[in-house]
């Protein structure tokens, strides 16, 4: 039997058991789902650095400390959240109005899992599909089928020893595209969450199932005049965050745009803060390096070391070098640069004003980041309304775009999933958490007499 085959009847099996342990798993007191969860989120916690080395040992992206710390976040902050929230059972009632609304669960869910982050997204989407009252099947990209597996394996083992169903969680033990199109399509499947590139987000809205998807994104940082005292702090964040696990996350920052007024601080603060900003030649051999056939990225250079990527383009970065910049001035597919680059690397451009500042970062986020997240860092409250008009699903106010837009440093929902709405063909714009995931029931009494209809509306 060929792989295809292989993953295929991988993909049959797996939903077909996954629905089994559904229906006994439903019903199940919402408490008991929570400690289910409860027990899933700790016995992360002693594997996070073992998951952290053997994701980047598999997929050769990233750095192992921070894919520890992207599995911290969704065991401990995703579950801390989630620990609060009402996802089964009654959700809410008005009195008043004689209604009352419950959640129920979906059923079987397909979480396609991104080889950026093999380990953290199965992690949230284990714990938000479980919360409420689901089973879940996941499907890593073909290059993170062991450290999936392995995440698997250990919430499997303690959910079903804290009281769920074998079979509630799985992974695909092989992967291949027409195996994750056979899970995607099965007949158990109620609902797809599907994180990854443009090609499986297409793959997946072509099903014919409820689909959660995300888009890409290309996040502007615009930086404001009013911002002068504390470029040091705003340099910082943005680095921290660009670099953070060598840029593999869609949300981080991708263009920095200064007013003309603090462009030269910003770069000074930016260059101590581990920046290193690259000379024209410089940066267009490294645009041939990240980007294939002009217009893709190249899947062999993403999550890369600045150094390793400075190295292919042909010149030397010191060692402590975070982030490589590349002054720009348009945006677009003749500057490679000012698009998505899921690696250490930074566009940078200067605004004439406020208005220009804005337009730039407007053209930023409709160059392959439309409905994602944008980034704004001002002390004017009617800068940051103005900005706010960029087409993207979360607009962040002075904080790092990867802390910020996965709802850490912010009071956004903590999620490793962020919609983007309808500007990028999604359905969704939150974060997506649980309560993407039921179905809401509301039970209504009557509340007027029916036959008024007739005096209010009848001729």
């Amino acid at each position: 039997m060929d792989a295809d085959l292989r993953s295929i009847a991988s993909a049959r099996r797996c939903a077909e058991t996954a629905f089994e342990a559904y229906k006994r798993f439903l019903g199940t007191d919402p408490s008991v789902v929570d400690e289910i969860c409860g027990a899933m989120a700790a016995a992360i916690e002693p594997e996070a650095r073992r998951l952290g080395e053997l994701a980047v040992e598999e997929t050769g992206y990233g750095r192992a400390d921070h894919k520890r710390i992207k599995d911290l976040m969704n065991a401990r902050g995703t579950w801390d959240w989630l620990r609060d929230v009402t996802a089964l059972g009654m959700l809410w009632r008005d009195d008043a109005a004689k209604i009352a609304a419950f959640g129920e669960p979906m059923g079987v869910v397909a979480a396609l899992v991104p080889v950026t982050n093999p380990s953290s997204t199965i992690i949230f989407k284990v714990l938000s599909a479980v919360k409420a009252g689901n089973a879940i099947v996941c499907a890593p990209h073909p290059k993170g089928v062991k450290t999936g597996s392995e995440v698997v394996r250990i919430m499997s083992r303690v959910a079903e020893q804290a009281g769920a169903p074998a079979g509630l969680i799985q992974c695909l033990d092989e992967v291949t595209i027409q195996g994750t199109d056979a899970l995607m399509r099965h007949r158990r499947t109620s609902i797809i969450m599907a994180t990854g590139g443009p090609g499986m987000v297409r793959a997946a809205y072509s099903c014919g199932k409820p689909t959660l998807a995300v888009g890409a994104g290309n996040v502007p940082c615009y930086v404001h005049k009013s911002m002068s005292r504390d470029l040091g702090e705003v340099a910082e964040q943005i680095i921290e965050s660009k670099s953070f696990d060598y840029g593999t996350a869609c949300v981080s920052e991708q263009a920095v745009i200064a007013d003309n007024e603090i462009a030269r601080d910003m770069r000074v603060e930016l260059k101590r803060h581990g920046a290193h900003f690259m000379t024209p030649a410089e940066a267009n051999r490294l645009a041939g390096v990240v980007f294939s056939g002009g217009r893709s990225i190249n899947p062999e250079r993403v999550g890369q070391s600045p150094q390793v990527l400075a190295e292919l383009a042909g010149f030397s970065v010191p060692p402590h070098a975070k982030c490589l910049v590349s002054e720009e001035s348009e945006v677009g597919w003749n500057r490679p640069l000012t698009a998505e680059k899921l690696n250490p690397i930074l566009a940078f451009m200067e605004a004439r004003d406020t208005s220009h500042g804005i337009q730039i970062a407007h053209s930023i986020a409709k160059f392959g980041g439309w409905g994602h997240t944008a980034v704004v860092h001002s002390h004017d409250p009617e800068i940051v309304a103005g900005f706010s008009d960029v087409p993207t699903g979360r607009v962040l106010v002075n904080v790092p775009a990867i802390h910020g837009g996965a709802g850490y440093a912010t009071g956004l929902e903590p999620s490793f999933m962020l919609g983007t709405g309808t500007w990028s063909g999604s359905i969704v714009s939150d974060n997506v958490t649980a309560l993407h995931l039921i179905n809401i029931k509301r039970v209504a009494y009557g509340n007027r007499d029916w036959r008024d209809i007739h005096d209010e509306y009848g001729a």
